[in-house]
């Protein structure tokens, strides 16, 4: 079976956990570039690949004639193996294209609740009369520039400078369109196993761009790097309290 096919299948599995170990070395900015162009190039060449098996006589159409080295040695295959093969390329695509759809409805369907329940606010900030310690960006659709979320518990946590660089945190997830970049990374995970993965290092690659964001907006990297620490103290303190009986 001709390589060319294959490697784009295979390639992910060795392809993955190169960029991990790459990303812990660069810049938050540049492991967020890396992880992201990994994820969904590696996506779409898989689904490609799968495409490639699905259709073994794509050379026939001329749209896609210029892959017809790729497709030629697959029709030369014996029926026995390549309908079976076409079959199982085919089913996969299939699951891939709805759970692609349903993950993508549901993301559209989370950021038009999200700007509904920020239209009664006014300005970039919404305090929440809420005793638990919590701030979060509240990404807006396109065209909206979204909402900081945060309750008064948290405010009551960090002493106003930490508040500074909490809000120059969040503000930077909203600047940087960060929920974009995890949905392209949920996305690609749905169109290949190895690639789920890559969600948690993306996750974490986003979190060190707007700690530096943070620690740039107040100056001061260790009133960041506090009050960062502080709310997500605070914030696992009342869970741990809210689980015990």
């Amino acid at each position: 079976m001709i390589y060319a096919v294959w490697i784009p299948l295979l390639m992910p599995f060795v392809a993955v956990p190169a960029a991990r170990r790459l990303a812990d070395a660069l810049s938050p900015v540049r492991a967020v570039r890396l992880l992201a162009s990994t994820a969904v190039g590696l996506a779409l060449f898989s689904t490609l690949a799968l495409v490639l098996l699905v259709v073994p006589g794509a050379t026939r159409v001329s749209a896609v004639a210029a892959v017809g080295e790729l497709v030629k040695p697959l029709a030369d295959a014996a029926p026995d193996v390549t309908v079976p093969l076409a079959a199982a390329a085919l089913a996969l695509l299939a699951g891939c294209a709805l759970a692609v759809a349903r993950a993508a409805r549901r993301h559209w369907a989370q950021l038009h609740r999200a700007g509904v329940s920020a239209d009664g606010s006014d300005g970039e900030l919404t305090v929440v009369r809420d005793s638990r310690p919590d701030a979060y960006a509240l990404p807006g659709l396109p065209g909206s520039p979204g909402r900081i979320v945060v309750t008064t518990g948290m405010l009551r946590a960090l002493d106003p400078a930490e508040r500074d660089a909490l809000l120059a945190h969040e503000r930077a997830h909203l600047v940087g369109r960060h929920h974009l970049f995890l949905a392209a990374a949920e996305l690609a995970a749905l169109c290949h196993p190895a690639l789920r993965s890559l969600r948690a290092p993306m996750g974490f690659a986003l979190e060190r761009c707007a700690d530096e964001a943070a620690a740039t907006a107040v100056g001061d990297r260790r009133v960041a790097a506090r009050a960062i620490g502080r709310a997500a103290l605070a914030a696992r303190a009342a869970e741990g309290a809210e689980s015990r009986p």
